[in-house]
């Protein structure tokens, strides 16, 4: 049986019918969908070149593209492909890669393949409105075969027994959508999956073809509004946003790693026995990208030993008892007035006061503001995108002057004449208040910009706010953006007025298993077991915990470990039990990957240790937003797979 695959060159004389008036060919060929996936190169398109070849066309140039019907990619692949002197375009692909080519180019386009019956509605799955030609997607169950729209009774439940050699009763030129659900699932050893569904009847009075077509229309117009890909994954903010920040109690004990942030771990400049107090240096920076680490409360450091790590396994920290006195320490004093302050004194404050990005990445914050570049615009990045966490809007509600004063502070170090504070429209109550709080100000706005995920990464933030792209491997500088998150800006903030380093965070603890879910300001080094202690404890067994947000957030084997820089917060969840299968190759997590990258790929070549392959298809531009498994039909471990790629990457000579 051939694999389903949408498409299939026409017979070979009724090519030849229509070769025969055009001339000067430009060929292009999609790398099939929906099929096994066994190779990244389809043999359709070689087939092709052989026949115009022996009717003696000149072909100008020919490609091949994955998932050719994707308008955005296709169209950003073919800028400047399309050689001087092509007159015809032949698409080798279903209909809608034929529709999208004569979309992007003017010349004249012809199909070289038949579509195999494949007429239902596209783009559905990414939006919060399931496709409607049957209310229920099956692609999972039935390996990427739609029986909907395959099928020309659209059974639900199996096959009719009307089949005739494979062969549909109805339409005998097509194939029994059935059967070939059937066989395929027969040959991933899945058909047990598809037994055991229950009986299904469909409610026809769901179908409206009017409605979803409006609808389709009206979310193509919006879904890439300033930036490619992204998914609407449940938000369930709502047990923790109206809810004030609270002081989380001083820890009897404080563990400090030395690595909080990226680059070089800082170096221990106490030892056991030694006295500290709140805002001490204990660590001193070890490179230019690294920071300093200071200690969180007054007392006495009773080891300097590797201990438990939310992200890296182990780090070598400094574990200090407190005294309950809150000590400050005499070099903690505020400084000049910002007016006063020159932009050199002020990234001397922030590289001392060991302030970090704050949103979870940790890049040592002095070094951004001395980019070597024109800045024009400093973003305040106060989307908090991940689904679940509060911490950042509860800052914007409770500190908007700290984070003005902070903003402002950022802007006169870079130069930058225009400061955007950037929120999420699920925030209305912070837009206002930060509207209100700036109005007057000059150079400073807050955009409201649409709720989706991962609009607060970096480069979705800047093309968003800016209408600018950072180039592959590129940093923000290079198109004159500095971006910040809400604490960080906060921070700035404290060490500028009080002259304190970063000792605490806010940080949210929340979950389906958190009793008495809250957001916190919390000590640095604080244990993670006192904080969800606090809140009342896991209230199941099998949980799964992590240290962030559900999408981009680390699994836990231990809540021992400390709060950290950019320890945004703490989440008690269902455990995924759901059993990986076979790639359908169905495309989606290439419409939603936010980097306009491939994710399917970096599966099969990093499971082949195929590094190079990993490094060409630019797998170190992935930001680890986890949308392509979010979306994956088949539940594959991707971000796992791609960090296993960016691993080789490293590794090569």
């Amino acid at each position: 049986m051939e694999n389903y695959t949408k498409y299939q060159l026409k017979a070979a004389d009724e090519l030849a019918s229509v070769l025969s008036g055009v001339d000067d060919l430009f060929v292009v060929a999609c790398n099939k969908c929906y099929k096994e996936y066994d190779t990244m190169v389809e043999p359709d398109l070689d087939a092709f070149l052989e026949l115009a070849k022996a009717q003696g066309k000149n072909v100008t140039g020919a490609m091949r593209l994955d998932f050719l019907c994707n308008k955005t990619q296709t169209a950003k692949r073919l800028v400047d492909a399309i050689p001087e002197g092509t007159k015809n375009v032949f698409v080798v692909s279903c209909g809608l890669g034929v529709q999208t080519m004569a979309y992007v180019d003017e010349l004249p386009t012809f199909a070289a393949c038949d579509s195999i019956n494949y007429p239902g509605h596209h783009g559905m799955a990414l939006t919060k409105k399931r496709c409607d030609a049957c209310a229920q997607c099956y692609l999972t169950t039935t390996g990427g075969i739609c029986p909907i729209v395959d099928c020309s009774k659209s059974l639900v439940n199996g096959q009719c027994g009307g089949a005739k050699d494979g062969k549909c009763e109805v339409d005998p030129n097509k194939d029994c959508a059935w059967e070939k659900i059937q066989q395929r699932l027969e040959k991933q050893g899945r058909i047990g999956e598809l037994t055991a569904q229950p009986v299904q009847v469909r409610d026809w009075s769901k179908v409206n073809f009017k409605v979803i077509n409006d609808y389709v229309k009206a979310i193509r117009a919006t879904r890439q509004e300033g930036w490619y890909g992204g998914i609407h994954p449940v938000e369930g903010k709502e047990p923790t946003e109206h809810l004030g920040l609270v002081r989380f109690p001083e820890p009897k004990t404080v563990v400090l790693p030395m690595s909080m942030h990226l680059g070089a771990p800082a170096t221990p400049i106490v030892e056991v026995g030694d006295k500290v107090k709140v805002g001490q240096k204990i660590g001193e920076a070890a490179g230019f990208i690294s920071a300093p680490i200071h200690s969180s409360v007054s007392g006495t450091v009773i080891a300097i030993e590797d201990r438990p790590h939310a992200t890296r396994g182990t780090c070598l920290s400094v574990v200090i008892e407190s005294d309950g006195l809150g000590t400050v320490h005499e070099d903690v004093k505020p400084n000049k007035p910002l007016e006063e302050l020159s932009p050199d004194e002020i990234i001397e404050i922030v590289k001392n006061a060991g302030i970090v990005g704050m949103g979870g990445a940790g890049f040592p914050t002095y070094v951004k503001l001395k980019p070597n570049k024109p800045i024009e615009a400093v973003l305040v990045n106060a989307c908090e995108c991940e689904p679940m966490l509060t911490a950042d809007h509860r800052m914007l509600l409770e500190f908007a002057d700290d984070i003005i004063f902070g903003l402002q502070a950022e802007m006169k170090t870079v130069a930058a004449p225009k400061g955007i504070i950037v929120i999420e429209e699920n925030k209305p109550d912070a837009i206002a208040l930060l509207r209100e709080k700036t109005a007057g100000l000059e150079g400073i706005e807050v955009l409201e910009v649409a709720t989706q995920y991962p609009q607060g990464g970096e480069k979705m933030l800047i093309k968003r706010a800016m209408g600018r792209s950072v180039p592959s491997g590129g940093l923000p500088a290079d198109v004159g953006a500095c971006v910040s998150n809400v604490s960080t800006v906060k921070a700035i903030a404290d060490a500028i007025r009080t002259g304190m380093p970063l000792v605490e965070r806010v940080t949210t603890v929340t979950g389906k298993y958190i009793p008495n879910p809250g957001n916190f300001i919390v000590k640095l080094g604080t244990s993670a077991a006192e904080l969800v202690a606090h809140c009342g404890g896991i209230s199941a067994e099998d949980v799964t915990i992590k240290a962030g947000g559900p999408m981009m957030g680390f699994p836990q084997t231990t809540l021992d470990t400390p709060i950290m820089k950019g320890s945004n917060g703490i989440i008690a969840i269902d455990t995924d039990v759901t059993e990986p299968q076979e790639c359908i190759k169905c495309g989606r997590c290439v419409d939603v990957c936010p980097m306009e990258l491939k994710p399917l790929h970096f599966v099969k070549l990093a499971g082949a240790s195929d590094w190079q392959g990993c490094k060409d298809m630019n797998i170190m531009d992935c930001m680890e937003c986890r949308c392509c498994e979010y979306i994956c039909s088949s539940k594959l471990p991707l971000v796992t797979m791609i960090k296993m790629g960016k691993n080789g990457v490293r590794g090569m000579k």
